[in-house]
């Protein structure tokens, strides 16, 4: 039998380390953009632009690390954030396409109940999870936020949503059209509105806001803010009640996204601006940048600035036409296997823990999210096959070599595989080819220079190397082609 004195003594040495594991679990918040392309953050050093201040999600890189290569595993909205939120690539589950409108109500539309989320992971480690803005990982009850692990859901379902609603009031909206009032072409301006319709698309706005409400839970309510200042006071009021805990915060904003609408203190500020469609995505832009802003001074304001792990990045390259979001120096932009469809701002901050002003430039991907913030909190990594690394011991220098041997990419027909400096895709849309092609990013980052006739033995090692691993990716469950 022990004495008491000696059971005395260990319960003494024991509980301090106890409690110091439990002190150094970090809050963690992931804020995530919508069609960011990769050059519009003044940290990105977009020479090429007019620049549009992003000094507060500057800030973030400036406080830890930016990740020059930063992949995400679907140049659309869906599958790249079941890739994220699972740490897999979705095609390994059969998650492949982006169904939009009535599509996400497809009962055969969903992140499976057999994933695991980092949600779900962490909250068996005791944290309280919070989603905050847009799902779009399946539209019906079996797939909401509340059965993925989140104690807390406000936002909504689809891929989209108005910011304002109609009759638009307090901003200035431009909307896409097939035809135009009158037979114009171009652009149309209202005279008794703040509306612009603009042909260049030549199709019609999305009809985002169908049986598609803002919920709180799993309830709809009416919200009467723009909707990026909504999420932002959900996303400071969520900190100022859990600051007691660990938890984590995913702030998915839709912001950059379509619908055009930029609220008129922002159109004030960017008047100079002559453009109407750069200057609403100019205040689209710095509206979310005041908002993330916001987000770091409530964690400031809490004391809880080396208590958390704050993540960045856009859930895919920014659609240029369609948005003027410039991907520059990337060639392509969303849907595409090019940099600028699946190469995005992606950057995170830990006070205390990472390096300021880290660049590191070793190839990294969104499925990475997983290990890092689980191994962070002490949390249990799902049991399926991963493909994730923890990247904070590599941007701490503990850890030298590439994270990733390889990174893939398929999405239908398109698909792509890095290895190393070495690239290559094969692009058959309209504005791509119906070969595979192959580029040294080390030497040719805009994907200029097709080598796939000078060097067939890389192009050759590469598609291989494809194959191997898309052999252990299974058929998609749902493909919107064939609805």
């Amino acid at each position: 039998m022990i004495p008491v004195r000696i059971l005395t003594c260990l319960c003494l040495l024991v509980l301090p380390s106890v409690l110091s594991a439990e002190s150094r679990q970090p809050n963690i918040i992931l804020l995530l953009a919508d069609d960011l392309g990769y050059g519009e953050l003044g940290v990105q050093k977009p020479d090429n632009l007019a620049r549009i201040p992003t000094p507060n999600i500057d800030s973030i890189a400036k406080s830890g690390v930016r990740f020059t290569d930063g992949y995400v595993t679907a140049a659309y909205c869906s599958a790249s954030r079941a890739g994220m939120m699972t740490g897999r690539y979705q095609t390994r589950f059969g998650y492949e396409f982006n169904p939009t409108g009535h599509r996400n109500e497809d009962p055969d539309f969903g992140l499976p109940a057999s994933q695991k989320t980092i949600a779900e992971q962490l909250q068996l480690a005791g944290y309280t999870t919070s989603l905050i803005g847009k799902w779009h990982l399946g539209g019906t009850a079996a797939y909401h936020p509340f059965r993925h692990g989140f104690d807390e859901f406000f936002g909504f379902m689809h891929e989209g949503h108005y910011f304002v609603p109609p009759p638009y009031q307090g901003v200035t909206t431009m909307l896409r059209r097939k035809a135009l009032p009158g037979g114009l072409t171009g652009r149309w301006f209202s005279r008794n509105e703040k509306l612009v319709y603009t042909d260049h698309m030549g199709y019609n706005e999305p009809d985002y806001d169908a049986d598609n409400p803002i919920l709180r839970g799993g309830q709809p309510v009416e919200e009467t803010e723009y909707l990026t200042d909504a999420f932002t006071r959900e996303a400071v009021d969520f900190i100022n009640r859990a600051s007691d805990r660990p938890f984590f915060l995913y702030v998915a904003y839709n912001a950059v996204h379509s619908p055009l609408q930029g609220a008129d203190r922002y159109m004030k500020k960017f008047a100079h601006i002559e453009d109407i469609h750069r200057r609403i995505f100019a205040a689209m832009l710095a509206n979310l940048d005041d908002s993330v802003g916001e987000i770091l001074e409530a964690v400031k304001s809490n004391r809880l600035e080396k208590d958390t792990l704050i993540i960045f990045l856009s859930d895919n390259g920014g659609p240029t036409r369609e948005l003027t979001s410039s991907n520059f120096p990337l060639k392509g932009e969303k849907g595409m296997m090019y940099e600028g469809g699946i190469r995005v701002p992606f950057m995170m901050q830990w006070k205390g823990t990472i390096p300021q002003n880290t660049v590191y430039t070793q190839p990294v991907i969104s499925t990475d999210l997983m290990t890092t913030m689980t191994t962070a909190a002490g949390a249990p990594l799902p049991t399926s096959r991963l493909d994730s690394v923890d990247l904070l011991p590599h941007v701490t220098g503990q850890l030298n070599p590439a994270p990733h041997e390889f990174l893939f990419w398929r999405v239908g027909p398109k698909r792509a595989i890095r290895m190393g400096d070495w690239k290559a895709l094969l692009e058959p849309g309209r504005f791509g080819s119906p070969d595979w092609q192959l580029y040294n990013l080390a030497e040719d980052i805009s994907e200029k220079n097709d080598l796939a006739k000078d060097k067939p033995d890389v192009l050759e090692s590469l598609q291989r190397q494809w194959m191997s691993v898309n052999a252990e990716m299974i058929d998609p469950i749902f493909d919107p082609r064939k609805k």
